[in-house]
Protein backbone atom coordinates (compact mmCIF):
# COMPACT_ATOMS: atom_id res chain seq x y z
CA UNK A 1 0.00 0.00 0.00
CA UNK A 2 1.52 3.43 -0.82
CA UNK A 3 0.78 6.12 1.97
CA UNK A 4 1.25 9.29 1.53
CA UNK A 5 2.66 11.82 4.24
CA UNK A 6 1.56 15.27 3.49
CA UNK A 7 3.97 17.39 5.52
CA UNK A 8 1.52 20.38 6.01
CA UNK A 9 -1.21 17.72 7.29
CA UNK A 10 1.50 16.41 9.96
CA UNK A 11 2.57 19.71 11.22
CA UNK A 12 -1.20 20.77 11.52
CA UNK A 13 -1.07 19.15 15.01
CA UNK A 14 1.23 20.00 17.83
CA UNK A 15 4.15 17.01 17.61
CA UNK A 16 3.95 14.44 20.46
CA UNK A 17 6.73 15.38 23.78
CA UNK A 18 9.79 13.18 23.37
CA UNK A 19 8.22 11.67 26.75
CA UNK A 20 4.63 10.69 24.63
CA UNK A 21 6.45 9.50 21.63
CA UNK A 22 8.48 7.11 23.76
CA UNK A 23 5.78 5.97 25.64
CA UNK A 24 3.89 5.36 22.22
CA UNK A 25 6.38 3.23 20.91
CA UNK A 26 6.67 0.96 24.15
CA UNK A 27 2.47 0.44 23.49
CA UNK A 28 2.88 -0.53 19.79
CA UNK A 29 6.13 -2.67 21.05
CA UNK A 30 3.96 -4.51 23.63
CA UNK A 31 0.92 -4.74 22.09
CA UNK A 32 0.64 -3.80 18.22
CA UNK A 33 -0.96 -0.77 16.65
CA UNK A 34 -4.38 -1.24 18.08
CA UNK A 35 -5.94 2.28 16.08
CA UNK A 36 -6.20 1.99 12.23
CA UNK A 37 -4.40 4.79 10.60
CA UNK A 38 -6.94 7.16 8.42
CA UNK A 39 -6.70 7.84 5.04
CA UNK A 40 -8.35 9.83 2.66
CA UNK A 41 -7.21 8.30 -0.75
CA UNK A 42 -3.73 7.41 0.07
CA UNK A 43 -2.96 10.56 2.07
CA UNK A 44 -2.28 9.39 5.91
CA UNK A 45 -4.94 11.89 7.94
CA UNK A 46 -4.42 10.42 11.34
CA UNK A 47 -2.03 8.44 12.99
CA UNK A 48 1.14 9.78 11.63
CA UNK A 49 3.28 8.98 14.69
CA UNK A 50 1.79 5.33 15.10
CA UNK A 51 2.95 5.16 11.17
CA UNK A 52 6.25 6.20 11.47
CA UNK A 53 6.51 3.33 14.62
CA UNK A 54 5.39 0.37 12.94
CA UNK A 55 7.65 1.63 9.64
CA UNK A 56 10.70 1.65 11.87
CA UNK A 57 9.99 -1.70 13.42
CA UNK A 58 8.72 -3.61 10.01
CA UNK A 59 5.15 -3.66 12.49
CA UNK A 60 1.52 -4.40 11.04
CA UNK A 61 -0.98 -1.67 11.05
CA UNK A 62 -4.57 -1.26 9.86
CA UNK A 63 -5.92 1.54 7.71
CA UNK A 64 -9.45 2.67 7.07
CA UNK A 65 -10.68 5.16 4.50
CA UNK A 66 -12.84 8.32 5.85
CA UNK A 67 -15.21 8.85 2.58
CA UNK A 68 -16.99 11.68 4.20
CA UNK A 69 -14.08 14.32 2.98
CA UNK A 70 -14.43 16.74 0.55
CA UNK A 71 -11.67 19.23 0.94
CA UNK A 72 -8.74 19.37 3.03
CA UNK A 73 -10.94 22.06 5.54
CA UNK A 74 -12.74 18.62 5.65
CA UNK A 75 -9.48 17.04 6.92
CA UNK A 76 -8.59 20.04 9.23
CA UNK A 77 -11.93 20.00 10.60
CA UNK A 78 -12.07 16.54 11.57
CA UNK A 79 -8.31 16.79 12.94
CA UNK A 80 -9.04 18.91 15.12
CA UNK A 81 -12.06 17.07 16.58
CA UNK A 82 -10.36 14.39 17.33
CA UNK A 83 -7.64 16.24 18.61
CA UNK A 84 -9.80 18.45 21.01
CA UNK A 85 -11.37 15.15 22.60
CA UNK A 86 -8.35 13.62 23.78
CA UNK A 87 -7.51 13.70 27.35
CA UNK A 88 -3.26 14.20 26.50
CA UNK A 89 -4.14 17.43 24.85
CA UNK A 90 -3.06 20.06 26.64
CA UNK A 91 -5.32 23.74 27.31
CA UNK A 92 -3.29 25.80 25.37
CA UNK A 93 -3.39 23.18 22.42
CA UNK A 94 -7.49 22.83 22.66
CA UNK A 95 -7.83 26.70 22.88
CA UNK A 96 -5.31 26.78 19.21
CA UNK A 97 -7.41 24.40 18.30
CA UNK A 98 -10.26 26.15 18.88
CA UNK A 99 -9.39 29.35 17.75
CA UNK A 100 -8.29 27.50 14.63
CA UNK A 101 -11.37 25.85 13.72
CA UNK A 102 -13.26 29.16 14.95
CA UNK A 103 -11.38 30.98 11.46
CA UNK A 104 -12.44 27.89 9.33
CA UNK A 105 -16.12 27.88 10.03
CA UNK A 106 -16.53 31.44 9.35
CA UNK A 107 -14.55 31.71 6.45
CA UNK A 108 -17.04 28.78 5.27
CA UNK A 109 -19.87 30.25 6.36
CA UNK A 110 -19.22 33.41 4.94
CA UNK A 111 -18.52 31.58 1.84
CA UNK A 112 -22.15 30.07 1.86
CA UNK A 113 -23.41 32.93 1.99
CA UNK A 114 -21.50 34.62 -0.85
CA UNK A 115 -22.27 31.83 -2.65
CA UNK A 116 -26.64 31.76 -1.68
CA UNK A 117 -26.83 35.72 -2.53
CA UNK A 118 -24.95 34.74 -6.26
CA UNK A 119 -27.13 31.95 -6.74
CA UNK A 120 -30.38 33.57 -6.02
CA UNK A 121 -31.29 35.46 -9.14
CA UNK A 122 -30.38 32.10 -11.26
CA UNK A 123 -32.96 30.51 -9.25
CA UNK A 124 -35.64 32.32 -9.05
CA UNK A 125 -35.49 32.78 -12.87
CA UNK A 126 -35.66 28.62 -13.30
CA UNK A 127 -38.74 28.71 -10.91
CA UNK A 128 -40.91 31.60 -13.19
CA UNK A 129 -39.70 28.86 -15.97
CA UNK A 130 -40.77 25.74 -14.57
CA UNK A 131 -43.46 26.59 -11.28
CA UNK A 132 -43.27 22.87 -10.78
CA UNK A 133 -39.60 23.25 -9.56
CA UNK A 134 -39.67 22.49 -5.68
CA UNK A 135 -37.44 25.25 -4.17
CA UNK A 136 -36.33 22.46 -1.95
CA UNK A 137 -34.45 21.11 -4.99
CA UNK A 138 -33.80 24.19 -6.93
CA UNK A 139 -31.33 25.76 -4.14
CA UNK A 140 -28.11 23.87 -3.14
CA UNK A 141 -28.80 23.65 0.52
CA UNK A 142 -25.60 23.81 2.33
CA UNK A 143 -26.02 22.46 6.27
CA UNK A 144 -24.93 25.44 8.35
CA UNK A 145 -21.53 24.96 10.34
CA UNK A 146 -21.11 25.56 13.69
CA UNK A 147 -21.16 28.83 15.35
CA UNK A 148 -17.91 29.75 16.86
CA UNK A 149 -18.06 33.61 16.96
CA UNK A 150 -18.50 34.29 20.60
CA UNK A 151 -15.71 33.40 23.44
CA UNK A 152 -18.04 31.27 25.07
CA UNK A 153 -18.73 28.94 22.14
CA UNK A 154 -15.07 28.63 21.72
CA UNK A 155 -14.38 28.23 25.39
CA UNK A 156 -17.13 25.09 25.05
CA UNK A 157 -15.34 23.91 22.32
CA UNK A 158 -12.04 23.14 23.44
CA UNK A 159 -13.21 22.73 27.48
CA UNK A 160 -12.37 25.53 28.31
CA UNK A 161 -13.18 28.94 30.51
CA UNK A 162 -13.54 32.11 29.15
CA UNK A 163 -10.96 33.80 30.47
CA UNK A 164 -8.54 31.26 29.44
CA UNK A 165 -9.81 31.55 25.80
CA UNK A 166 -8.55 35.36 26.42
CA UNK A 167 -5.46 34.53 27.94
CA UNK A 168 -4.31 32.42 24.63
CA UNK A 169 -5.62 34.78 22.36
CA UNK A 170 -3.09 37.19 24.00
CA UNK A 171 -0.08 34.60 23.96
CA UNK A 172 -1.06 33.96 20.30
CA UNK A 173 -0.96 37.48 19.18
CA UNK A 174 1.98 39.25 21.44
CA UNK A 175 4.48 36.29 22.77
CA UNK A 176 7.55 35.66 21.25
CA UNK A 177 7.83 32.24 19.94
CA UNK A 178 10.00 31.59 22.95
CA UNK A 179 7.61 32.14 25.00
CA UNK A 180 4.96 30.23 22.97
CA UNK A 181 7.24 27.22 23.43
CA UNK A 182 7.82 27.35 27.14
CA UNK A 183 3.95 27.15 27.20
CA UNK A 184 3.86 24.30 25.20
CA UNK A 185 6.15 22.27 27.08
CA UNK A 186 4.71 23.16 30.15
CA UNK A 187 7.16 25.30 31.67
CA UNK A 188 5.15 28.20 32.13
CA UNK A 189 1.25 28.41 33.01
CA UNK A 190 -1.06 30.55 30.82
CA UNK A 191 -1.83 32.90 33.09
CA UNK A 192 1.82 33.70 33.39
CA UNK A 193 2.65 33.17 30.07
CA UNK A 194 -0.51 36.25 29.36
CA UNK A 195 1.37 38.04 31.49
CA UNK A 196 4.98 37.89 30.13
CA UNK A 197 3.62 38.57 26.31
CA UNK A 198 2.66 41.92 27.38
CA UNK A 199 6.45 42.66 27.69
CA UNK A 200 8.57 43.81 25.04
CA UNK A 201 10.27 40.43 22.89
CA UNK A 202 13.65 41.34 24.15
CA UNK A 203 11.97 40.69 27.65
CA UNK A 204 10.24 37.29 26.93
CA UNK A 205 13.06 35.87 25.10
CA UNK A 206 15.81 36.70 27.87
CA UNK A 207 13.06 35.41 30.48
CA UNK A 208 12.35 32.24 28.62
CA UNK A 209 16.11 31.60 27.73
CA UNK A 210 16.68 32.62 31.69
CA UNK A 211 13.93 29.46 32.46
CA UNK A 212 11.31 28.79 34.43
CA UNK A 213 11.69 30.73 37.67
CA UNK A 214 12.42 33.79 35.72
CA UNK A 215 9.56 33.09 33.61
CA UNK A 216 7.79 33.00 36.91
CA UNK A 217 9.61 36.17 38.49
CA UNK A 218 8.50 38.06 35.33
CA UNK A 219 5.19 37.29 35.32
CA UNK A 220 5.23 38.33 39.08
CA UNK A 221 6.46 41.65 38.48
CA UNK A 222 4.19 42.48 35.99
CA UNK A 223 1.02 41.87 37.83
CA UNK A 224 2.65 44.40 40.23
CA UNK A 225 3.02 46.79 37.97
CA UNK A 226 -0.84 46.25 37.64
CA UNK A 227 -1.48 46.70 40.71
CA UNK A 228 0.12 49.53 41.49
CA UNK A 229 -1.12 51.63 38.60
CA UNK A 230 -4.91 50.26 39.54
CA UNK A 231 -4.21 51.17 43.26
CA UNK A 232 -2.59 54.72 41.63
CA UNK A 233 -5.53 55.10 39.41
CA UNK A 234 -8.13 56.34 41.53
CA UNK A 235 -5.94 58.86 43.68
CA UNK A 236 -4.97 60.43 40.25
CA UNK A 237 -8.56 60.41 39.02
CA UNK A 238 -9.47 62.50 42.21
CA UNK A 239 -6.42 65.30 41.86
CA UNK A 240 -7.61 65.71 38.36
CA UNK A 241 -11.21 66.06 39.40
CA UNK A 242 -10.47 68.69 42.38
CA UNK A 243 -8.21 70.32 39.83
CA UNK A 244 -10.89 72.37 37.68
CA UNK A 245 -12.93 73.10 40.95
CA UNK A 246 -10.19 74.15 42.34
CA UNK A 247 -9.16 76.78 39.58
CA UNK A 248 -13.02 78.83 39.63
CA UNK A 249 -12.47 79.44 43.69
CA UNK A 250 -9.43 80.96 43.16
CA UNK A 251 -10.22 83.02 40.10
CA UNK A 252 -13.67 83.89 41.99
CA UNK A 253 -11.20 84.76 45.32
CA UNK A 254 -9.19 86.92 43.32
CA UNK A 255 -11.73 88.70 41.90
CA UNK A 256 -13.79 89.57 44.83
CA UNK A 257 -10.47 91.50 46.52
CA UNK A 258 -9.99 93.67 43.71
CA UNK A 259 -13.09 94.78 43.49
CA UNK A 260 -12.66 94.95 48.03
CA UNK A 261 -9.56 97.09 46.89
CA UNK A 262 -12.09 99.31 43.98
CA UNK A 263 -14.59 100.04 47.13
CA UNK A 264 -12.16 100.70 49.69
CA UNK A 265 -10.58 103.27 47.05
CA UNK A 266 -13.75 104.93 45.95
CA UNK A 267 -14.60 105.42 50.03
CA UNK A 268 -11.63 106.91 50.90
CA UNK A 269 -12.23 109.17 47.53
CA UNK A 270 -15.92 110.47 48.98
CA UNK A 271 -14.69 110.49 52.57
CA UNK A 272 -11.84 113.07 51.02
CA UNK A 273 -14.66 114.82 49.21
CA UNK A 274 -17.00 115.18 52.16
CA UNK A 275 -14.27 116.72 53.85
CA UNK A 276 -13.50 119.61 51.58
CA UNK A 277 -17.27 120.19 51.39
CA UNK A 278 -17.56 120.91 55.07
CA UNK A 279 -14.75 122.79 54.92
CA UNK A 280 -16.26 124.86 52.47
CA UNK A 281 -19.58 125.44 54.11
CA UNK A 282 -18.04 127.18 57.67
CA UNK A 283 -18.28 130.60 58.21
CA UNK A 284 -15.68 133.22 57.31
CA UNK A 285 -14.66 134.90 60.39
CA UNK A 286 -12.23 138.11 60.77
CA UNK A 287 -8.92 139.06 62.56
CA UNK A 288 -10.42 138.25 65.79
CA UNK A 289 -12.42 135.10 65.29
CA UNK A 290 -15.79 136.84 65.25
CA UNK A 291 -18.34 137.30 62.39
CA UNK A 292 -18.47 140.60 60.13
Amino acid sequence: MNIVVNEELKAYIDPLTPDEHDALERSILAEGCRDALVLWGDVLVDGHNRYGICQKHSLPFQTVQNTHFQSMEDVHLWMIDQHLGRRSVSDFQRGVLALRKREIVADRRARAAAAFVASAPAEESQAEADPSTDAATATTSVAPAEDLSSREAIARAARLSSSQVVMIEKIQKQAAPELVAAVKSGTISLNAAAAVATLPAEEQVAAAVAGKDELKQAAKRVREAKRKTREETPVKAADEAAAPSDAPAADELQTLRARVAELTAENEALRQQLAQLRGSDAPSTGGDGQPF
